[in-house]
């Protein structure tokens, strides 16, 4: 079992959502942050869990979804690295 290791994007990525939702209610924004934190350290245990990310195509990088938002990460040795988090609405690529 290794340990969820968040990259800088994606807590990026987190504050820019709960601030979105914020704007309506705090309290939902909170919820939803703690509930999606909930979802990736459920990734400890089962790495294995998410699909492959279809527009890379890579068995280590991989993505569960919670509510419409993607959350993706990279399965590195044992550990979990979330890159980012995306709505699922929008038209995401890879960076290359």
């Amino acid at each position: 079992m290794g340990k969820i290791i968040w990259a800088p994007s994606a807590l990026e990525d987190i504050e820019s959502i709960a601030d979105y939702i914020a704007r309506d209610s705090a309290d939902q924004a909170s919820l939803f942050v703690l509930r999606l934190l909930e979802a990736a350290n459920h990734l400890k245990n089962f790495p294995m869990a998410g699909r492959v990310i279809p527009e890379i195509e890579n068995k280590a990088c991989r993505e569960i979804i919670y509510g419409s938002y993607r959350l993706m990460y990279r399965i590195v040795k044992k550990d979990i690295w979330i890159t980012g988090i995306v709505h699922g609405a929008r038209h995401w690529k890879p960076n290359t």
